[in-house]
């Protein structure tokens, strides 16, 4: 599962790129603030409650992904795209044009898929928003975390027809990097799929006990042609090492199996939940009395809500990626 080459320890807090930029796409696990303020969920209480201690946009109590690899190249964490006319002043550290619940193709969400982010990304361009000496000293995280798993199942897609799903949806991201290279970026992150079976949703039937091996092995599935992908873009590439994989697999489950080695206390029952199966996390009745509970100390929980992390929890995660596939950012 493993295409993370390990390189020598690269001290990347003292680097002077003064127009290295990041650009985001793709969904939850990455988005920091480009969904509807009215829309459920990231821009309710009590999401964000560590940081920035109020509601910001973020599928977390804080930060979430993009926010660490930002972090890891010495940046402010990019803005998100629905702000772009409003300070342009933060243009300088790129963009995010990430939307929760997107997937590469759509979803229940009237959100922008990827290729439309994509397509935002070369409007901005078009526009010279962004040179090509901007893109030539840049990074994509493109992240792909199974909104569109979720959807074909939810609209009766079968069983039977998910392993040919899979290899759909894994060329459709292959298109994804092809193109962001094709537009000028010199390396492209993209997030491995984490263990969809070890989130809250599917491990609420077993009271939070038990991940879901079916869902997982296919996971597995989507890594390993993911993984084939990649490596054949490498060896076609100049540099061969253009695209990196976030083995977020192995991040998550090494916290799973281990997770008072990293601090954490629960590492499958989520901090934030419905009163009841038909609340969730930051549901509020008519008259405006919340249904859900929060944990004591979010700190010791690997997972915020049905379906993210906590801070705390993409702060191991970030850690473990650390160690691994992210000193391939260095160029």
């Amino acid at each position: 599962m493993r295409l993370l080459a390990e390189a020598p320890p690269h001290h990347h807090e003292q680097h002077n790129y003064p127009s290295k930029k990041l650009f985001v796409f793709g969904d939850s696990y990455a988005d920091t603030g480009n969904t509807r303020k009215n829309s459920p969920g990231s821009w309710k209480q009590p999401y964000g409650i560590t940081f920035p201690g109020k509601p910001a946009g973020r599928f977390s109590d804080g930060r979430v992904l993009t926010d660490f690899i930002a972090k890891y190249l010495g940046l402010r964490s990019p803005l998100p795209y629905k702000f772009r006319k409003v300070m342009p002043q933060y243009l300088k550290y790129g963009v995010n044009f990430a939307y929760g619940g997107t997937g590469v193709f759509d979803t229940s969400f009237s959100y922008p898929n990827m290729t439309i982010q994509i397509d935002f990304f070369n409007q901005l361009i078009q526009e010279n928003v962004f040179t090509p000496s901007d893109l030539s000293n840049s990074v994509a995280l493109v992240s792909v975390a199974g909104n569109d798993y979720s959807f074909y199942l939810s609209t009766n897609g079968s069983d039977q027809g998910l392993p040919s799903f899979i290899a759909t949806v894994v060329n459709q991201i292959t298109t994804n990097l092809i193109r962001l290279q094709k537009l000028g970026v010199k390396k492209i992150v993209v997030d491995g799929l984490e263990p969809v079976g070890c989130l809250p949703i599917a491990t609420a039937p077993t009271a939070f006990k038990l991940c879901n091996s079916t869902s997982n092995d296919l996971v597995i599935l989507h890594n390993k042609l993911l993984n084939q992908s990649v490596t054949k873009l490498n060896q076609e590439s100049k540099d061969h090492t253009t695209f990196v994989i976030l083995d977020l697999y192995d991040s998550f489950m090494s916290v799973i199996n281990d997770p008072s080695t990293n601090k954490i206390k629960d590492q499958l029952k989520p901090c934030c939940v419905g009163v009841s199966s038909k609340y969730f996390c930051g549901s509020v009745d008519e008259n405006n009395v919340k249904k859900y509970t929060i944990c004591e100390n979010p700190k010791s929980a690997f997972f915020w809500d049905l379906f993210h992390p906590t801070q705390a929890g993409w702060n191991v995660v970030y850690n473990k990626l650390h160690k691994g596939a992210l000193h391939q950012l260095q160029y």
